[in-house]
């Protein structure tokens, strides 16, 4: 699943006209960045959350064909937040265990990687985090375990698996936070993680739209 319902407050006036998910990055939009890399790791099932502006989502990416698999859209009528979305979905995905990533981030991170991990019965995610200066830490990791944070802490990705079981109770239609519910289960310690060191960035507003751009350039 790509969460692409954000409004992209900090990235007006330019999401006032075109979503975020369609601001280029380089040569192809966000969102297509996403669906190229996901197509070429194999996945043929794309589930992508709307809101605003999400009709021209849809008319960019069409049904996937032209990336040789199959889009399914989500729509809300007001933007549920980043758990919400996913829950809110749930009934279009086809496997117990899914991938979920936000479309404002940039990434060469190899999602193949992830195609064969199969997260332990008890956990309920698997996250990849990040080491990034910019941010506060959200959580530790500790022989592949993550944790409340400590002196050394890593930040979310925005790129993790999880368990349709653990979301099951949650009520679609809802406005759900999303790292409130991974605190809740590294609380539990039923989440695993890894970090990666790779190209990682977050757009979430035109400085570093512009830096990306200008990063990707050289």
């Amino acid at each position: 699943m790509i969460l692409a319902a954000g409004r992209g407050e900090r990235m007006r006036p330019l999401t006032d006209i075109l979503p975020k998910p369609l601001q280029k990055v380089g040569d192809l939009t966000l969102i297509e960045r996403h669906v190229t890399a996901l197509a070429k790791a194999g996945i043929k099932h794309i589930v992508i959350n709307l809101a605003w502006l999400g009709h021209l989502i849809e008319q960019h990416l069409g049904d996937g064909a032209r990336f040789n698999l199959n889009i399914d859209y989500s729509y809300e009528q007001t933007a549920l937040g980043t758990l919400g979305g996913v829950v809110n979905a749930l009934t279009l995905f086809k496997e117990e265990q899914f991938l979920v990533i936000s479309a404002d981030i940039v990434t060469d991170f190899d999602f193949h990687s992830l195609l064969s991990h199969s997260i332990d019965s008890h956990d309920l995610a698997h996250l990849v985090l990040i080491e990034e200066s910019h941010f506060k830490g959200d959580f530790s990791l500790q022989s592949h375990r993550v944790t409340m944070p400590e002196a050394q802490s890593f930040t979310y990705g925005n790129i993790g698996l999880y368990q349709r079981r653990g979301l099951m109770h949650f009520q679609p239609g809802q406005i759900l936070d999303l790292g409130q519910y991974l605190r809740q289960l590294v609380g539990l310690n039923q989440v695993s993680g890894q970090l990666f060191s790779g190209l990682w960035s977050n757009v979430g507003t035109i400085e570093e739209l512009d830096r990306i751009n200008q990063l990707l350039d050289r």
